[in-house]
């Protein structure tokens, strides 16, 4: 598949929300993301909000479900999601529930890996109970909880050819990315780029980063897409 750039919405205020995604769209990105604090702060209506703007791009509503999968899907595919997120330490159930959801109400599901004792099992786990996409995912408080220990931070990159190599499906990776890593992503097998904090929304008070992200985000769009088809599946 070509290659997709998302931008990850982890704003607390839907205008500057609608704002940075505009922003993004003008510069290439493919696809928007409610992010985590944004449901949070706004819910329903901010995703409402960004499909009113936006008609024809992907929404991904980043859930991060545990529980109650089946209502969860059901209430952001009416909203107008595309996509939503699943944990994988979820209980099988749930994640069985939101992919039904996803069947009945057109939304494709992400899987998250994020916690997994075993990161490649966590993939391959998500992938037989029925998710259309993997998020490789190492976390916020997981990663500065170890650089506060002074150990060197764990990357997605870590295991990302190992992931690719063992699901069907596309895989994204996420958490503590510098921009040149995420842009590498493709060369790693995974088409599905995001961009987010810390790259271009500041990770610590959620808000726009200063500069010209416009011009910056253009210029990664452009050396993103330019990869060309990414093969997905196991190798």
């Amino acid at each position: 598949m070509k290659p997709i750039v998302q931008i990850s919405l982890d704003l607390t205020n839907i205008d500057e929300a609608l704002e940075t995604a505009a922003m993004a769209i003008r510069a290439g990105v493919d696809w928007l993301e409610a992010g985590t604090p944004l449901i949070l702060a706004e819910g329903l209506h901010g995703v409402r909000k960004l499909r009113e703007a936006f008609p024809g791009i992907p929404i991904v509503a980043d859930l991060k479900t545990m529980d109650g999968g089946y209502l969860e899907v059901e209430m952001m595919g009416k909203a107008g999601a595309t996509h939503v997120v699943v944990m994988v330490r979820a209980h099988e159930e749930t994640i069985r529930c939101v992919v039904n959801a996803g069947r009945d109400f057109g939304v494709k599901v992400m899987g998250d890996n994020l916690g997994s004792p075993d990161m490649v099992a966590g993939a391959k786990r998500l992938e037989e109970l029925g998710c259309d996409y993997v998020i490789h995912h190492i976390g916020y408080d997981e990663r500065r909880g170890i650089a506060a220990q002074g150990k060197r931070m764990p990357n997605p990159l870590d295991q990302l050819k190992e992931v690719v190599a063992a699901v069907n499906i596309p895989v994204q990776a996420v958490g503590g990315l510098s921009l040149e890593q995420a842009i590498r992503c493709p060369e790693f097998g995974a088409p599905l780029v995001v961009l987010g904090a810390p790259l271009t929304i500041d990770a610590d008070a959620f808000k726009t980063a200063s500069g010209d992200l416009e011009a910056s985000l253009r210029l990664i769009c452009e050396k993103i897409h330019a990869y060309g088809d990414v093969a997905v599946g196991k190798k």
